[in-house]
This record gives structure tokens, sequence and C-alpha cells, in this order.
């Protein structure tokens, strides 16, 4: 009788094992797996909260990093991601026009600031005629920088000006300056020797610059001409109104977020989905 009490106890806790083996499984395969690709390590800071938030859903983000800019793209419409945010407007439209990607823009994020620094004046009014101002040399960057420069008064640009004006489309130059372009890696580099410097977000920070307090003028989403350098997440257009993207999009437009772009980017990052 004994043996037969062991033996039914043995079983009724064997296939209870398996049934709670069985509801682990099933758990596992009801979680959601969203990939995510961004470019450097520093977005794993960002995008913590919400993928904090989204596991409390059963749903796993992954951030998939990537060294080459040429790269989230061909993986997210060869559906090795789901979704990828490293990109503004105006690249995604033109990788578009060249690859015919079915990628669309689902939410946006920030702007990167292209700020104004020096070493040799403390306020924007103490640059005189004949001052010589570094700025980017790539059509994107320099354009950008020809916006921030009419944004801080020291230039005027022709009303017809496009989202990346050119030197030509400078109307007035107000403060007699001289623009000296040169490749961005050289900007911070030559803060001694010039009034002063558009520097992007990355190479200030490297030269040991904080945007939010050493920046003689700050970049901002009203310096800009539509949406064009505005940061997006971007789906495959199939997807585009998944709800559960939508709600990832939200998560990510958060006041949280905007707390760790101040606190740990120092105003590198703008946030430019409520502007």
């Amino acid at each position: 009788m004994k043996k037969l009490v062991k033996g039914l106890l043995f079983t009724l806790l064997l296939v209870l094992g398996v049934m709670a083996a069985g509801c682990g499984d099933n758990k596992a395969a009801d979680v959601q797996k969203v990939r995510i690709g961004v470019s450097g390590a520093a977005e794993e800071v960002i995008w913590k909260p919400v993928i904090d938030k989204f596991k409390e859903k059963n749903v796993a983000i992954e951030l998939v990093v990537f060294t080459d800019y040429t790269q989230p793209n061909a993986a997210l419409a060869n559906k090795e991601i789901e979704l990828n945010a490293f990109q503004h407007h105006k690249y995604l439209n033109n990788e578009i026009k060249k690859h015919g990607y079915e990628i669309t823009a689902i939410g946006d994020t920030m702007l990167s600031a292209l700020n104004l620094y020096s070493k040799n004046v403390h306020d924007i009014k103490d640059i005189k005629p004949g001052d010589k101002i570094a700025v980017p040399n790539d059509t994107v960057n320099f354009g950008r920088a020809l916006s921030v420069l009419q944004a801080a008064g020291l230039i005027r640009l022709k009303s017809t000006a496009g989202s990346t004006p050119e030197l030509s489309d400078i109307e007035e130059n107000i403060a007699k300056i001289e623009i000296v372009q040169v490749d961005a890696s050289q900007t911070a580099s030559l803060l001694p020797d010039v009034a002063a410097a558009i520097i992007n977000g990355q190479f200030a920070v490297d030269a040991g610059l904080v945007p939010d307090k050493d920046a003689i003028f700050q970049d901002g989403v009203q310096n800009y001409k539509g949406n064009d350098f505005i940061n997006v997440i971007a789906a495959r257009t199939e997807d585009k109104d998944k709800e559960l993207y939508k709600e990832i999009v939200k998560a990510y437009q958060s006041e949280k977020t905007k707390e760790i772009y101040k606190k740990d980017f120092h105003g590198q990052y703008i946030p430019a989905w409520d502007r």
C-alpha cells in the first residue's frame, strides 16, 4: 500500500513538473521580440527605461548597434531588425531615393545640436568684423551651420534658401565674419586659432566641451525650416501602423527621455517630438 501511495505521489509530481515546464515554455513563446537598430552604445542609456517598461508587457526590446550608417536601413529592409533609430528625415529620404527602401518614419526623437563654441570670446556680441568662424565643410552640416549663424544674428540668408543653404544663399554678412570651411573633425582643434567654431555634438563632447555650458550660442529646432534634421524612429512601410510600434514611440517620447538627454548628454540632444 505504501509503495502504491509513493508511486502515485511520484507520478503526480512528475505530471506537475511537466505541466510547469510546459507553462514556462508557453510563457517564453509568448514573449515578443523587437530589434531596434541604433548607432553607438550610448543609445542604451536612452532606451533603458523603454526596454524596462516593455519587459513588463512581455516584449523584449533588443538594441542592435551598428557602426556604419549604411547598415541600419538595409537591415530593416531585409527584416533583420524591426525598427531603427539613428537618422534624420533628410538622410532617410535620401536613402529611400537611392535604394528604393520601403521604410517610413513613425515618430520624431531629437535634434543633434550643432552649437557655436569659442575659447577667445565669451559672448556672441564680442565677435568683430574680420573674425574667423570655423564650420564643417560637408554639404549637410555646412548648410546647418549657416542656419545657426543666421539664428545667432551673424549673417542673413535669402528667403529662398532651402534647408541646406550654400555660400551663395547669404544675403548679408551682418557681422562681416570670415567663414572657414574645414572637416567636421577639425573644428574643435581649431578653437585656439579662430574667434569661434560650429562643432558637431559628438566632436564637442570628445573635445571636453559641455554643450549646455560651454556654447556661446546654442542650436535649436527653431533654427531650421521643416523637419529635415530631426531624428526619427523608422519602420518598414508595411509595419508603420502596428500598435506595438506606436506604443514604443510613445514610450520614447517621454519626460524621462528628456531628463536623460539633459543629465547624460548635457544638451547634445534636443527633444524634437513636441516642437
